[in-house]
């Protein structure tokens, strides 16, 4: 099986930053990609920023230029740099990581998703 611990969320004011982490382990062959989404009350759950293990990378029109998604392969760890937050940035982010788990009876592709960390952007 496969665990995803997020960390780094909390309370910050607006304009301010944060960091989210998000690392993956356990029986994992492979990560095609990691990804962020974001949930807020009443709202649909949406992708926020993703990045394939090429470096190739995905943003959500309303954070591109102020959020920074990137992955240590090595360590199975995605980050998402969060700067100029605003009120509308408050959420629940998601992180999601799709991979090729490693069972005795050969690879099979899913998706995982880890527990969710809060982001609340408020003065």
């Amino acid at each position: 099986q496969v665990q995803l611990v997020e960390s780094g969320g909390g309370l910050v004011q607006p304009g301010g930053s944060l960091r989210l982490s998000c690392a993956a382990s356990g029986s994992i062959y492979s990560i095609n990609a990691m990804g962020w989404f974001r949930q807020a009350p009443g709202e649909q759950r949406e992708l926020v920023a993703a990045i394939a293990t090429s470096g190739n990378t995905n943003y959500a029109d309303s954070v591109k230029g102020r959020f920074t998604i990137s992955m240590d392969n090595a360590a199975n760890t995605t980050y998402l740099q969060m700067n100029s937050l605003k009120s509308e940035d408050t959420a629940v982010y998601y992180c999601n990581v799709d991979l090729y788990v490693d069972y005795p009876e050969g690879l099979l592709r899913s998706d995982y998703w880890g527990q969710g960390t809060q982001v609340t952007v408020s003065s």
